[in-house]
């Protein structure tokens, strides 16, 4: 099956790395069967290596972790927290190590050169600290599904733009350190590597009988160090379903399934590339559907409509009642239906109902093939292949 030979077989399949762009080969090769046209656009990256990162402070020992993506460095210097804006502000930063903790710490920053979303905020707190001469940064956390899932701590940068080396720890790790060693020098190495590479997106193209198309698509990396099975080998996998069901398929809209590279990278490269090679093409979209999280074996299959015109409404619904497991569920904002949405395009994402479980999962070693229940990327897939026809018909 496509979601162990994803999860299991390749491994480890964040972008930049050998199984990345193994991936993207795999998934272009079994479309190409399929007599799809199949392009791989390709975008530079890095493959970032972690080598351990190590805090002291006299004598005692703390155990932290090293930033994704951060840069490798070493620092020596008074241990400087900062709580708020303002403290990061005003505090003596030349040469010490930050310490970011509470509320300046509850949320995960975004990378500074993020176009979706980047509240000033954030920005500031980036700004201050590349600026105000901190020769390293250590964060304090606790615990934000909604963000980044089950992971405990969570990383505060996750960044390869950043310019400090960065590592970070739990929150009661923090404060054993703050109760110890505030203002004391305190040694601090991050053991890292940023490589250059390359990644790229497979996007497999069925030729219709006008310029009109719709897209589905599905992200194929994962994130650092996980199976990446709900997240999101089932969507790739589901992607593979759907082609193998129109092996025969003809019509009058164009069909192009997109395996999109960089969901869960800082940078988004992948996505970034789809929308630069989109310029000025997104209006011939009459629908695109994104794919994620989809399969999760409790719950059901969620699906939720964004913008879509009243035809395109009633062809989703028509294709989907006829599917138990597939049900309305809440509209979210943060998959890659978001490029459609960017771009006034109506649009269509397929979940699981179990989103409060996924948040725990995604990201974490948890995430692995034995959470799939493949019946219900069948399910998916059939349903979509009626929906491609319901549209056909009134386009």
């Amino acid at each position: 099956m496509h979601v162990n030979r994803l999860c299991v077989e390749i491994a480890e399949r964040h972008v930049g790395s050998a199984g990345n762009r193994e991936a993207a080969d795999y998934f272009a090769s079994a479309l190409q069967s399929k007599n799809f046209r199949v392009e791989k656009p390709s975008f530079q990256c890095f493959d970032w290596h972690d080598y351990g990162s190590e805090l002291t402070c006299g004598n005692k020992i703390f155990q932290v972790i090293t930033g994704p993506y951060a840069l490798g460095g070493l620092a020596k210097g008074p241990l400087a927290a900062v709580s708020s804006i303002a403290e990061l502000e005003n505090v003596e930063s030349k040469g010490r190590i930050a310490l970011v903790h509470g509320t300046l710490a509850a949320e995960q920053l975004m990378p500074k050169n993020f176009t979706f979303y980047n509240p000033e905020e954030h920005r500031t707190i980036i700004r201050l600290l590349e600026s105000r001469g901190f020769a390293a940064v250590l964060a304090a956390t606790s615990r934000n599904p909604g963000m980044v899932g089950g992971v405990y701590p969570f990383p505060l940068i996750e960044d390869g733009d950043f310019e400090l080396p960065f590592a970070y720890m739990t929150d009661r790790e923090g404060k054993k350190l703050l109760d110890s060693c505030a203002g004391e020098m305190v040694s601090f190495a991050v053991r890292a590597e940023r490589k250059p590479s390359r990644g790229w997106n497979v996007i497999a193209t069925r030729d219709g009988k006008s310029d009109k198309r719709v897209v589905i698509m599905a992200h194929i990396d994962s994130k650092k160090g996980t199976p990446g099975a709900i997240d999101n080998a089932s969507g790739a996998t589901t992607l593979l379903l759907l082609a193998e069901l129109l092996d025969n398929h003809s019509g009058q809209l164009e069909i192009e399934l997109a395996a999109v590279n960089g969901e869960d990278y800082y940078s988004n490269p992948g996505e970034m590339l789809y929308l630069e090679n989109n310029r000025g093409k997104f209006d011939n979209i009459i629908l695109g559907i994104n794919i994620d999280g989809a399969g999760y074996f409790k719950g059901r299959t969620a699906f939720s409509l964004y913008d879509c015109p009243r035809e395109i409404e009633a062809a989703i619904r028509d294709a989907f009642s006829s599917e138990n497991e597939l049900v309305e569920g809440e509209p979210w904002y943060q998959g890659d239906h978001g490029l459609f949405l960017a771009n006034s395009r109506p649009a269509l994402a397929v979940t699981s109902t179990e989103m409060k479980d996924l948040l725990e999962i995604a990201h974490t070693e948890k995430d692995s093939p034995g959470l799939v229940d493949y019946k219900k990327l069948a399910d998916v897939a059939m349903a979509l292949e009626k929906l491609l026809k319901n549209i056909d018909v009134i386009a």
